[in-house]
C-alpha cells in the first residue's frame, strides 16, 4: 500500500484540511494523548499547557521551558501557568523537578494513560 498524506486519508470524512503538507506548513506539529484531550480531571488551559510542554519535549526529548516562556507562548500570565501546572502535577500527568533559585524547572510528562486518569 502506498503512504498517503494525511489531507488525503481524511477527504472523505467530516474534516477538511486546507494548505499543503501539514507537517512543513507552520513548523510542524505536537501529538497530544487522546487520554489527556479527554480528561475530565483538568481544566482546557492545563490540556494547552501539556500540549505546549510535549511540544518543546519533541525537540530535545527533554523539556525545561521557564514559566515566563510558557505564558508568553500560550498567550496568558504567568499566575494561569502556574495553576495549570499545579492542575496537572495533582492529576499525576507530569512531575516537576525544582533546579533551584533563578533555574527553570524540570517537566517530566506521563504519556501512558492509567483508568484513574479517566
Amino acid at each position: 500500500m502506498e503512504a498517503q498524506q494525511i489531507g488525503e486519508l481524511l477527504k472523505d470524512r467530516n474534516i477538511v484540511l486546507k494548505g499543503g503538507d501539514v507537517i512543513s506548513n507552520g513548523g510542524g506539529f505536537t501529538q497530544v494523548p487522546n487520554f489527556i484531550l479527554v480528561s475530565g480531571k483538568i481544566s482546557v488551559g492545563a490540556k494547552l499547557t501539556y500540549a505546549m510542554l510535549l511540544k518543546y519535549a519533541w525537540q530535545n526529548d527533554y523539556c525545561f521551558p521557564g514559566q515566563e516562556k510558557l505564558a508568553d507562548d500560550i498567550g496568558v500570565g504567568k499566575r494561569s501557568i502556574v495553576r495549570w501546572v499545579k492542575e496537572l502535577e495533582e492529576a499525576d500527568f507530569l512531575t516537576v523537578k525544582r533546579r533551584g533559585l533563578g533555574k527553570s524547572n524540570l517537566y517530566e510528562l506521563t504519556l501512558t494513560s492509567q483508568k484513574r486518569h479517566r
